[in-house]
Parts: C-alpha cells; sequence; structure tokens
C-alpha cells in the first residue's frame, strides 16, 4: 500500500519519523531541480537541499494542511536560498583580501583556465534560457536533462501524468531551441 504525500505529512506532522523519511525520497530530485535553477552550481544545490529537509522536519509539525506539503516544502527551500544569499552577501563583504597564490600550485594538468571560463560562459548562458522559461516547462526540463530523472518519475514528482510529461518536455526543448542563441543551438 503506497501513503499519499497527504497521509505521508500527516504522519510526519505528528511525529513520524519514517513518513519523513519517504516524504524526502519523493521530493528530493523536485527540491534539487529548483534549487538547482536558482543556483546553477551542483554542489551549491545539494547542499541546499540538505538544509532545506533540515528546516522542513524541523518545523513540519507547524505544517497547516497535508495536502499542500509540496508547496510548502518548496517554500521552504526558497527561505532556504535566501538566507544563503543574505549569508553569502555579508561573508563577501567580510572577506579578508585573499593573499597571492604561487603559480605552481595552480598548475595540475587539466583543462586551462580559457577552456574552464568557455566552459563556464556556455553553461551560464544556457541555464538563463532555462530560466526564462515558463515554470511549467522549466521543473521537467531540469527534472530530466539535470537530474537524469525518468518521465514516470518526474510524473509522480510533479502531479502529471505521463503523457503531460512528455508533452511538457517536448514543447519546453522546443522553446529551449527557439530562444538559444544561434552560435549555441547544435546542428539537427
Amino acid at each position: 500500500m503506497t501513503d499519499t504525500d497527504a497521509g505521508l505529512a500527516g504522519r510526519a506532522r505528528s511525529g513520524d519519523r519514517g513518513a519523513f523519511e519517504e516524504l524526502v525520497r519523493r521530493t528530493a530530485r523536485l527540491v534539487y531541480a529548483r534549487l538547482y535553477l536558482d543556483t546553477g552550481r551542483a554542489d551549491r544545490a545539494e547542499d541546499l537541499v540538505q538544509e532545506t529537509f533540515l528546516r522542513a522536519f524541523r518545523s513540519v509539525g507547524g505544517l497547516a494542511d497535508p495536502a499542500g506539503f509540496r508547496p510548502w516544502l518548496l517554500a521552504v527551500a526558497r527561505t532556504v536560498l535566501l538566507d544563503d544569499a543574505r549569508r553569502a552577501a555579508r561573508r563577501k563583504r567580510l572577506a579578508p583580501v585573499p593573499a597571492e597564490v604561487p603559480v605552481s600550485a595552480l598548475v595540475d594538468g587539466g583543462p586551462g583556465p580559457d577552456e574552464d571560463a568557455e566552459r563556464e560562459e556556455l553553461r551560464e548562458r544556457v541555464l538563463a534560457v532555462l530560466r526564462s522559461l515558463p515554470e511549467e516547462y522549466r521543473l521537467p526540463l531540469t527534472l530530466r536533462y539535470l537530474g537524469g530523472v525518468e518521465t514516470d518519475d518526474i510524473g509522480s514528482q510533479l502531479g502529471l501524468t505521463n503523457g503531460a510529461v512528455r508533452g511538457r518536455l517536448h514543447r519546453g526543448l522546443k522553446l529551449l531551441r527557439d530562444r538559444l542563441p544561434p552560435d549555441l543551438v547544435p546542428d539537427a
């Protein structure tokens, strides 16, 4: 027997740790996708997902409507993201000026700084276009192509049928291709 999110949230609200763990399992990719879209960095998104679930666990007792668990969880994630941005701004203002790093410490035989910068610029340009898409396409695309989530799982994460997910992925990819600058569109 599988419980609904609302049933699990109701049990978690009453202190059932196992119910909360199942909710984490069901929603972790959704929260990651949302935070990755906002940060553009996998490592930051992973850290923020952890913080989101920690805060959610601590405050799930105050969840007013168990049926609204997912929107509530995404609001918690948004708050975590905003708090992190504020902390980063404070650290940046207070950061000491770094000492010079010896050139020998920078040489590692990997891609050069030009290649790294070019790859980062390309990633940021594509993410900017992805962020400009309507939410109904942005999240399914992020889950599928950045998170590697299967279509069935995307449907369960977003509460959509398999056909609806496939349609949104198709239309979202078309929108993404249309909005990408010509130099970023692969030859098809």
